[in-house]
């Protein structure tokens, strides 16, 4: 029996759904869903396996069409990156049109000779000459294999969506072991736990000047809990008192919306210490962006 492999790889705008999809499909929470945009800073591997089949999803964060700092650069980059090792592309919107993507991107979908599936998300939201409209505007610019009309935060034929990579998936062995469920160590998704904890608790610019370092990941003596520290890195003096709080109340709160989060999500009891420091301007900053991951 033939054994099916392939990188599906998911590009948009940002907050069109990607995560939530991507979510939906391997049924676990690989990425951040959150209603505020650009919450995908990184390409981030979610690994979906059967017997006969392992599919690879790569989600991306969304295409920013005027990137303000090298950060959002870097994150286009990250986007762009996928075009080298697609074997299908989804493309996701939630009803709009070819120009929510830079014109790079649209080029390159055109030239592409891998099989692509328009994904119309948000279904909910749309109504009938809405969705029309948005599936005849992308038509008119790429060929897809399929068109779906999908809800993914209500798993609204995302089955439909699997039944249509599995059809143009390639045979091919497991790219990774069976078991395995993502290319991302457990710091990772702590530190963007954390990240997440920020984005529902801050607002303007403060969730989009942040970024979360996991410093510390150890058992306590006891062996019973975790201790886990992370920094909080703010690119303005001004920005470290306003997470921190009136009294610390803010960064207290953060510390314990993140710290059930994080048990729940390894399973165990956690420890967790936050520290915010300051970067200035770090999301213009080369050294900080290598060292914080930002590497395309």
């Amino acid at each position: 029996m033939s054994h099916r492999s392939g990188f599906v790889n998911i590009i948009g705008k940002p907050n069109a759904g990607k995560s939530t999809l991507v979510n939906a499909l391997v049924g676990e929470n690989m990425s951040i869903i959150n209603s505020k945009p650009q919450t995908t800073r990184h390409r981030i591997f979610s690994i979906l396996n059967e017997e006969g089949f392992q599919i690879v999803f790569s989600d991306t964060p969304g295409l920013i069409q005027r990137p303000a700092y090298k950060m959002q650069d870097k994150m286009n980059r990250f986007a762009y990156s996928t075009f080298e090792d697609a074997d299908i592309f989804l493309v996701v919107t939630d009803g709009g049109t070819p120009e929510e993507i830079p014109p790079k991107a649209l080029k390159k979908l055109k030239e592409t000779e891998v099989p692509i599936i328009l994904v119309v998300n948000k279904a909910d939201t749309l109504s009938d000459s809405e969705t029309e409209e948005s599936i005849s505007s992308w038509e008119k610019e790429v060929t897809f294999k399929k068109v779906l009309v999908i809800s993914a935060l209500h798993k609204i034929n995302t089955g439909l969506v699997l039944n249509a990579i599995l059809k143009h998936l390639p045979e091919g062995p497991a790219y990774y072991p069976k078991d395995q469920l993502t290319d991302k160590p457990e710091r990772f998704f702590i530190s963007e736990i954390i990240r997440n904890q920020i984005l529902n608790l801050y607002h303007q610019e403060i969730p989009y000047s942040t970024e979360v370092i996991v410093t510390a990941f150890k058992e306590a003596e006891n062996k019973d809990l975790l201790k886990i520290a992370a920094e909080i890195i703010v690119d303005r003096k001004s920005q470290k008192p306003i997470i921190i709080g009136k009294g610390g109340k803010g960064i207290k709160k953060l510390g314990t919306e993140a710290r059930k989060e994080i048990e729940a999500f390894l399973d165990r009891h956690v420890y967790l210490e936050l520290f915010v420091k300051v970067k200035d301007n770090w999301r213009d900053d080369e050294r900080f962006l290598r060292q914080y991951g930002y590497n395309q």
